[in-house]
């Protein structure tokens, strides 16, 4: 089933770059960014994570968390989240079964989707974009402004 706007975003369990289980609802009363992408270290994920970082200290002002998610090991995302400095979480999927959660799985390569989801852990965005890795932040951060500038 696909998810859209306004839908629960699905809770998940998962292992972050420094080995420690977390869940989506442990992030309830904060925006969260929860962007999956296809793979550590190439070319558009890099660009992808370092626009992330580059913007984390505007998206920390409003109080977002950053979730990254790919089907890399936890090795794999260590290495990858020291060598770019990223400072924000990394989770291994592994098995897909996050991505599943998501419908965001692909036939050759797994797409690069965002989800923005508010502080009651409902979709307010998502964003795909396979060829565009960098405006991935910046739609998080529109969105996640224009919310703020209402309430």
């Amino acid at each position: 089933m696909k998810l859209k706007i306004g839908d629960q975003a699905p809770d998940f369990e998962g292992i972050t770059d420094e080995g420690r289980k977390i869940r989506l609802s442990d992030f309830r009363g904060k925006f969260v960014i929860l962007y999956f992408y296809p793979k550590d270290d190439t070319p558009g994920c890099r660009v992808e994570a370092m626009s992330f970082r580059d913007r984390y200290n505007d998206l920390q002002r409003l109080s977002a968390v950053v979730i990254g998610v790919s089907g890399d090991n936890v090795d794999s995302h260590k290495k990858f989240k020291e060598k770019y400095k990223l400072p924000f979480i990394l989770v291994s999927d592994t098995e897909g079964k996050i991505r599943e959660l998501y419908s965001v799985k692909g036939l050759l390569i797994p797409p690069r989707v965002t989800f923005v989801i508010d502080t009651d852990g409902r979709i307010i965005h998502i964003y795909s974009s396979q060829l565009n890795p960098s405006s991935h932040v910046s739609e998080a951060l529109k969105v996640i402004r224009e919310l703020e500038s209402m309430g």
